[in-house]
């Protein structure tokens, strides 16, 4: 009985050594997790300045933003790539916001996606760089442009100076032209009075010599008749004597114009007064080419009855507005 019972008290304690492997693990456990706090602190403040360098390249892109604006005509390329670089940085606050997920989990790739997030930082920060220079050049082009429109507009000015100088010479020169013509038309129908006298039937209106078509051509006819050419030769040589002393520099013509009544006429040769006042100029303007007179001072126009001197309808009023008249003009 003794012997049983000393071996009892000699049975294994196992207590002492559960407690000291217990005190191990927690001391494994704390260490492990100081490693863990160390390394979420050192993680925490890589983050935190990776936040400062996105917050300074977010002011920089701004202030990018406001210049970019202002060239906005000349630059459509460059926001396109002002466009990329926010995709860059998106990305980049993507691949931060992955890296915080992953401290908080206790990822161990945070190094890997550190460095995928330096290196779009560092391209970010080239591609600014680029568009700096880009603007400069943008700016120095414009300066350029601006140059050259203060240039243009100096050279308009001078030319509208240079322009208005000889719109006032020419308008003199036309002046004195217009003068010229009006004294050689003065002459010329002077010396027309002298030649032809004071018949009724030949007359000055304004500033034009009036024949009455009976004196050249029968009724409803435009052949001249043969009495009518004595008058009509004086008239070539008048013109003849005129076209030897106006200058060759003033452009000049005799305007010859067929007038009718207004009683219409409708024949298979004169369809209307049109035809026949046509007709009629043109007869005299032949004849006086044939006369030596030079076709390029001559024109025939037909007014038919549009264009009386008496609007009455009495024999008198048509046989007024019945004529041929020469006018001396410019061409």
């Amino acid at each position: 009985m003794a012997l049983s019972r000393r071996g009892r008290d000699r049975a294994i304690d196992y207590w002492p050594g559960f407690v000291d492997a217990l005190s191990t693990l927690l001391l494994v456990f704390t260490f492990l997790l100081t490693v863990f706090m160390i390394a979420q602190f050192f993680l925490t403040q890589e983050i935190s300045g990776k936040e400062t360098v996105l917050n300074r390249l977010t002011a920089q892109i701004k202030q990018l933003s406001e210049l970019l604006s202002l060239e906005r005509a000349n630059s459509g390329s460059l926001e396109d790539q002002m466009a990329t670089l926010r995709a860059s940085l998106k990305s980049a606050e993507s691949e931060r916001d992955k890296l915080r997920a992953g401290a908080e989990s206790g990822d161990k790739t945070i190094s890997a996606q550190l460095d995928n997030e330096r290196d779009l930082n560092q391209r970010a920060a080239s591609q600014i760089e680029i568009l700096n220079r880009q603007i400069a050049d943008l700016r120095k082009q414009l300066a350029a442009i601006q140059e050259a429109l203060d240039a243009s507009e100096q050279h308009n000015k001078e030319s509208q100076a240079k322009i208005s100088d000889l719109g006032q010479r020419l308008n003199v020169a036309l002046a004195q032209r217009v003068q010229e013509l009006s004294r050689y038309r003065s002459e010329f129908f002077g010396r027309l009075r002298e030649i032809l006298g004071n018949r009724p039937d030949i007359r000055v209106v304004g500033d034009r010599f009036v024949f009455q078509s009976e004196v050249l051509f029968d009724a409803g006819s435009a052949a001249l008749r043969p009495e009518a050419l004595p008058a009509l030769d004086k008239v070539a040589e008048a013109l003849r004597e005129l076209e030897k002393h106006i200058p060759g520099d003033i452009a000049w013509i005799v305007r010859v114009d067929g007038h009718t009544d207004a009683r219409p006429i409708s024949t298979a040769q004169f369809p209307s007064n049109w035809e026949l006042s046509s007709a009629r100029a043109t007869s005299v303007v032949q004849y006086m080419i044939s006369k030596g007179i030079s076709p390029q001072h001559l024109v025939a126009a037909g007014f038919g009855e549009f264009q009386p001197l008496d609007t009455g309808s009495s024999e008198e009023a048509y046989r007024r507005n019945r004529r041929i008249e020469l006018k001396l003009t410019e061409r």
